[in-house]
């Protein structure tokens, strides 16, 4: 009996633990996103309803104006007294996971919930995505406040849970979930980590399949696996869709400055009047082609519209999606990008069939490689992608194209110098609180890096910069480069600081502080 007990005292129940307040965080996450999701459908069907209705009787456009100026005040309110609500919320939470931000769990978990609900429900062209992974993170949040003793690793882990749960309960899609907050999100794949946000995931999912059903999201019949003579396409497709998606991320960052620019006495949380007014032509013309895409993916899989009419929903889609999420709503990015790229898959395919270069049968096979190949690019988390689009389409048979298709559009991306998405708007946050924060007299100074100092071969993420300085470009000969996270510093370059007038000579000294202690880690 004393070697039971003895044996008893010295099992690490550690790991099961952060098991089990992971599977708690992930059964609590994945009801309130299940609830979220489920509002956000039956929203979106009122809205469609209303539409093909004022097509009967136009009158009734002029109560969906009331009711989006109505709704555009209601999120505004709601939004300005908590900013960090806006947009997907992703950034956001990587910024906790990396200790940059600190936000309250309740503020964040209500009125996401309701302006998101009423933005993406209205029919924006934003996901649901974004906004649950902020609420799961929310409730692993608020779940770790109820542990008095939670370490500030047992309360990351939870955060991180949280967000993998939000995320499994949008798309059923556990695996997945997972693996974006270790790729994306988190960058660590610590056992704590993995095992709590598998086990999160996991519950949420089974709390919304009971909500939803066992059906895969994007559940698209195909006639025939993708035949290896035509591998040659997947390489092209890659290519469009790496360049597309560089394009997509390069307007997306420029939107909050467009916005800027063309209302500029319109407070940044009131700019959502913008889409919520524009969306009502396209309801009233193309109500099918509302909300964040799911539905469009299907009916493009099912019935493999004209080319004319997949250029003109990608040309739609790809315009009204910047303006909704530029605009600073609560809401995602992630099935907008499937969206646009199932459209982009689609086209190509279409093309090629039409120039004898590609079976028919095969199109609704590329439209299934590009959604993965669009956000691989876009994200630069092809892990992520390929497992998302396997469990959202429900079949393991696409797992070397998606591969394919993945790979080459991250490598475009990459070589034209294009950053995670997330990363770069979690850098653009930072930089214009940074900014913010300065008195006003502001003053440029450069600093040079010479060979053998410090800053040479690191990336920009990886050096502990003074938080009174914005670095806003690098100078390397006669180009100047936007700096963001994956940016390798070199020999020869030069920074370009925006710091207080005041502080100059007390930042130098700070950066030298940085790079002398860094030399020491080195060695």
């Amino acid at each position: 009996m004393a070697q039971v007990q003895e044996r008893l005292s010295r099992l690490d129940t550690t790991h099961l633990m952060y098991i089990l307040k992971g599977l708690l965080v992930g059964l609590l996450s994945g009801f309130v996103v299940s609830c979220f999701r489920l509002i956000i459908e039956r929203s979106l069907a009122f809205w469609q309803s209303i539409y093909r209705a004022a097509q009967q009787q136009p009158w009734l456009l002029g109560l969906v104006l009331l009711g989006m100026l109505v709704m555009a005040l209601v999120i505004g309110l709601i939004t300005k007294p908590q900013p960090h609500i806006m947009g997907s919320g992703i950034p956001e939470v990587e910024g906790q996971l990396a200790d940059e931000i600190k936000l309250p769990w309740w503020p964040i978990l209500w009125r996401k919930f309701v302006t998101g609900v009423l933005g993406i429900g209205s029919g924006l062209f934003l996901g649901r995505e974004g906004p649950s992974i902020q609420l799961g993170a929310a409730v692993g949040q608020g779940v770790a406040s109820r542990f008095k003793n939670a370490s500030t690793t047992e309360r990351r882990v939870l955060l991180a849970s949280g967000a993998a749960s939000g995320l499994s309960a949008a798309f059923n899609a556990p695996i997945a979930g997972t693996m974006f907050v270790l790729e994306e999100v988190y960058h660590n794949f610590s056992p704590l980590v993995w095992m709590s946000a598998l086990a999160g995931a996991i519950g949420a999912n089974f709390v919304s399949t009971n909500f939803f059903g066992m059906v895969p999201v994007l559940h698209i019949t195909y006639a025939n696996s993708f035949p290896l003579r035509d591998y040659w396409h997947l390489l092209l497709l890659g290519i469009l869709l790496g360049l597309l998606g560089y394009l997509y991320q390069q307007v997306l960052l420029w939107m909050p400055k467009l916005y800027h620019d063309l209302f500029p006495k319109l407070p940044r949380y009131f700019q959502g009047l913008v889409p919520l007014v524009l969306v009502i032509p396209i309801g009233y013309v193309w109500p099918q082609y509302l909300g964040g895409g799911n539905g469009v993916i299907l009916d493009i899989g099912r019935h493999q519209p004209a080319l004319s009419a997949l250029v003109i929903l990608l040309v739609l889609r790809f315009v009204f999606s910047m303006i909704s999420y530029g605009s600073g709503l609560p809401g995602g990015i992630f099935l907008p990008i499937l969206m646009l790229g199932a459209a982009i898959g689609a086209t190509y395919g279409t093309i090629m069939w039409r120039l004898g270069l590609l079976p028919h049968n095969c199109i609704v096979n590329l439209l299934i490689f590009a959604m993965a190949g669009y956000f691989a690019g876009i994200g630069k988390a092809p892990f992520t992608a390929i497992l998302l689009i396997t469990e959202m389409v429900g079949t393991l048979q696409h797992l070397m194209p998606l591969a394919v298709v993945s790979l080459t559009a991250y490598l475009v991306v990459d070589l034209l110098g294009g950053a995670p998405i997330y990363a770069s708007l979690l850098q653009r946050m930072q930089t214009t609180q940074k900014l913010e924060a300065l008195t006003g007299h502001d003053a440029q100074i450069e600093i040079p890096i010479l060979v053998g100092s410090a800053f040479s071969e690191q990336m920009v993420r990886d050096i502990h910069w003074p938080r009174e300085m914005v670095l806003i470009a690098i100078r390397r000969g006669e180009y100047n480069l936007i700096p963001h996270g994956d940016t390798l510093l070199r020999a020869g370059d030069t920074l370009v600081i925006l710091t207080d007038e005041g502080r100059c000579r007390e930042l130098r000294h700070k950066l030298d502080k940085i790079g002398r202690r860094m030399l020491l880690t080195q060695h």
